[in-house]
């Protein structure tokens, strides 16, 4: 057979796949689609429910947010509940502070015991103990 660089009209005619070169054998294509095909717009179809699947989407990308922010109270939960040193103890410097406001002062020492409505002789309470 010639290479179709050198045919004329007449054997362009001739070839099977009318006249195309590399379509031997194959059925003609009209459109884009074989005739045989049953549905040219097979693969338009899912576009039939396309409000259906956008609001499928939206669920689901409403879910995964949901879970995602569930996700994140409970890890700020979680932050609390734990002991956190430099979160939950006082600083050094406020602990200073509390220590200069104390003062020890015996003068009330014996204005207390003076007071006082305990027994001085009382054994000492050790519990489990029967007197």
């Amino acid at each position: 057979m010639p290479e179709p660089a050198e045919m004329n009209g007449a054997d362009i005619g001739k070839m099977p796949g009318d006249g195309v070169p590399g379509s031997e054998g194959k059925d003609p294509v009209t459109n884009g689609h074989a005739e045989n095909e049953s549905n040219p717009f097979a693969e338009y179809m899912w576009m039939e429910n396309e409000e259906e699947y956008n609001r499928q989407v939206e669920e689901e990308l409403l879910e995964q947010e949901f879970l995602e922010r569930c996700f994140q109270e409970m890890l700020d939960e979680e932050d609390q509940d734990w002991f956190i040193p430099e979160r939950d103890l006082p600083s050094v410097g406020q602990i200073q502070q509390q220590l200069n406001g104390l003062s020890v002062n015996d003068g009330n020492a014996e204005e207390i015991l003076q007071k006082s409505i305990l027994n001085p002789e009382a054994k000492e309470f050790v519990p489990g103990v029967k007197y």
